[in-house]
């Protein structure tokens, strides 16, 4: 049995989870709402207050949904009771990063500004000029959007110049010597 996909999902006070036909979940709660349509083979019901998933046979594909299908209920009632944050650091000499309105402008030594707009329930705060938090409710496009910023300049492993997220380390190279 899955481990993960035995554990009820606990829900929290002010926290509605809806479970539709074709396991269409929705999931309101104090921070907004979320809905994803999951794997129509997954049987999810609610008990008491919990949520649980469980599958009809032991193949190997239902046994990899089983986990998947209760990761991404639970993500979802974090996602409506706390949120979800990315932290981003951008190392470098005049690299920085502002933000104008909706809009976010990186200064990352190209010959051009590059601009990124917040997508629909993202959210980008900035710490001075080099820290940038993604925040938002849902994982997934939290995760991706912080990944296309990092994808704008990924550090390099000579002097580590770029963005990177702040729990990242950066394997370091040794630069070349001179003859001698």
């Amino acid at each position: 049995m899955s481990r993960i996909g035995r554990m009820p999902i606990a829900i929290p006070t002010g926290v509605t989870v809806d479970i539709a036909e074709n396991n269409k979940v929705t999931v309101k709660g104090p921070k907004g709402t979320l809905e994803r349509v999951l794997p129509s083979e997954m049987e999810i019901k609610m008990e008491a207050g919990h949520v649980v998933v469980t599958r009809p046979n032991d193949l190997k594909r239902m046994k990899s949904l089983h986990g998947l299908t209760r990761t991404l209920i639970h993500n979802m009632v974090v996602g409506v009771t706390e949120g979800y944050q990315k932290k981003l650091e951008i190392n470098g000499v005049g690299y920085r990063a502002a933000k104008a309105g909706k809009k976010l402008t990186l200064s990352l030594g190209y010959s051009h500004p590059v601009e990124m707009e917040d997508p629909e329930g993202i959210e980008t705060v900035l710490e001075g000029q080099n820290v940038i938090i993604v925040k938002g409710i849902d994982k997934e496009k939290v995760g991706q959007f912080a990944a296309d910023i990092r994808d704008k300049r990924r550090p390099e492993p000579y002097k580590g110049k770029g963005i990177k997220y702040a729990d990242e380390t950066i394997r370091r190279k040794v630069g070349k010597t001179g003859k001698k």
